[in-house]
């Protein structure tokens, strides 16, 4: 998905730049960079971050970056930020976010005089450059981003840095958050609230949908007000991307799962016995922890997760390789399973590959049950305003393979009968996935329930992957 961080401030920003955007890091994939703007100009660096941490790459970027300005990224695919030469002068920028018209929006440019792209593998154009070229067909930079705004299919969160300071700008339904913090020296402008606590700065502002700002170390100008009737905030980004210190639209990630694992306690009250309640880890645990205050059942850690060596599972291109480090990082307690009637609790299903072996695992190390809980309603669509919950193809995953089995023509709207608690297409959805994966009991985390533990109307979030409303 990706996340990014910007310094404004009377002093040099290198560092809290650099500890800004390695906070991020949960969010990120292949690509990380630093650019900073001070009396040397522009400066920019950029690593591939796959197999290794981005302070080790950036550590020696630290002493060569100077400036009083900086924005910094943890990217999915494309290097940035981009040093960006035009007519209202140079810029530095960074995005976030999924654009799904780029082919009709390269056309559009074509017609209009730009001849050309740098082309990426895969026949693929960096999106950050996408966006530098529609700002740069208009007359002014914000004249520019509202025209992104608006051309836009999908999201874009941006940060624009100028030789004066820096444009912050939220996509345009709020998909995803963008918070301003503020110290004695300037200003942090943050995709991760809890990214600038250490580097004491204090929550200032809270940007909304569409909302654009101009940071500068001396203040903060609003140059397009929010549309808060127009936010549709991924629901997804409080079960499983967050980091659970993040804050939200006032929101706690880590007590919004515990309110999930809550709910969901209430809804098993009676129809399970089991011994322990255990979360995978890392974003299933806090779930997991809610249910067991809830219930009264103890929380354990029948397995525990080995991460000085193991990489990211989520990183490698290829699949097998995921789910081989997935298994390699997890190692059993056998005194926790052995004989132990087990209710595991994991932030989603997607592909089932990694819980079914999670489950496998346990089953030969001696579980004589293993109920499983998701802790988000089943993903019946690929995210396509986010890289959140998007698979290469729907049917990657578990939900539309299963649907295939039972009706291999089905269309996309006849899937949303898949969508509805307790009506038979789910039901029997369910009962599938559950013989599949070979679980004793399997539930998915309802989505009236979902919405509930986030706290906001239903009608300010996205749960398109779950029901395909937009």
């Amino acid at each position: 998905m990706g996340g990014f961080f910007g310094v404004a401030t009377k002093r040099n920003c290198t560092l809290e730049l650099f500890y800004g955007v390695d906070y991020h890091s949960h969010l990120g994939t292949r690509r990380a960079g630093m650019a900073t703007h001070g009396k040397a100009g522009f400066q920019r660096a950029i690593h591939n971050i796959e197999n290794t941490p981005f302070r080790t790459k950036f550590e020696k970027d630290v002493d060569e970056l100077t400036g009083n300005l900086g924005i910094g990224c943890i990217s999915d695919y494309d290097p940035q930020p981009l040093i960006i030469q035009s007519h209202f002068g140079s810029f530095a920028l960074t995005v976030v976010g999924k654009i799904n018209n780029s082919k009709e929006l390269l056309e559009q440019l074509y017609q209009t005089g730009y001849t050309h792209f740098q082309e990426m593998s895969g026949g693929r154009i960096n999106g950050t450059e996408l966006v530098a070229s529609l700002i740069c067909r208009a007359d002014s930079l914000l004249e520019g981003i509202k025209s992104v705004q608006e051309s836009v299919d999908g999201s874009v969160t941006m940060l624009i840095m100028t030789a004066e300071g820096i444009f912050a700008v939220r996509d345009k339904h709020g998909r995803l958050p963008l918070m301003i913090g503020r110290n004695e020296a300037g200003f942090c402008v943050s995709s991760e609230s809890f990214a600038y606590i250490n580097l004491d700065y204090q929550d200032y502002k809270e940007l909304g949908p569409a909302e654009v700002v101009f940071i500068t170390p001396e203040g903060m100008e609003s140059l397009s007000p929010p549309c808060k009737e127009e936010m549709k905030m991924c629901s997804f980004l409080w079960v499983y991307y967050g980091y659970p210190t993040s804050v939200y639209e006032g929101v706690g990630v880590e007590e919004m799962r515990y309110r999930c694992g809550h709910l969901m306690a209430k809804r098993d009250k009676g129809q399970i016995s089991p011994d322990i309640i255990a979360g995978v880890p890392d974003s299933g645990v806090a779930h997991a922890i809610g249910y067991a205050n809830a219930s009264g059942v103890s929380y354990a850690r029948p397995f525990i997760k080995y991460t000085p060596t193991w990489p990211r599972s989520f990183l490698p291109t290829h699949q097998r390789q995921r789910d081989l480090i997935a298994r390699m990082k997890l190692i059993p307690v056998y005194s926790l399973i052995r004989d132990k009637k087990m209710l595991l609790i994991d932030d989603s299903i997607v592909r089932g590959t990694q819980l079914k072996e999670t489950t496998e695992f346990l089953y030969q190390s001696g579980a004589k049950e293993v109920h499983v809980r998701s802790a988000c309603p089943p993903l019946l669509y690929g995210c396509k305003y986010l890289n959140f919950s998007r698979p290469n193809s729907d049917m990657e995953l578990i939900t539309r393979r299963v649907i295939q089995g039972f009706e291999p023509d089905i269309s996309g709207e006849a899937i949303r009968a898949y969508a509805i608690p307790g009506n038979p297409y789910y039901e029997k959805m369910v009962e599938e996935i559950r013989r599949q994966q070979n679980y004793t009991s399997l539930k998915f985390h309802l989505l009236d329930d979902l919405i509930e533990s986030i706290g906001l109307p239903s009608k300010q979030l996205c749960t398109y992957c779950f029901n395909g409303d937009q």
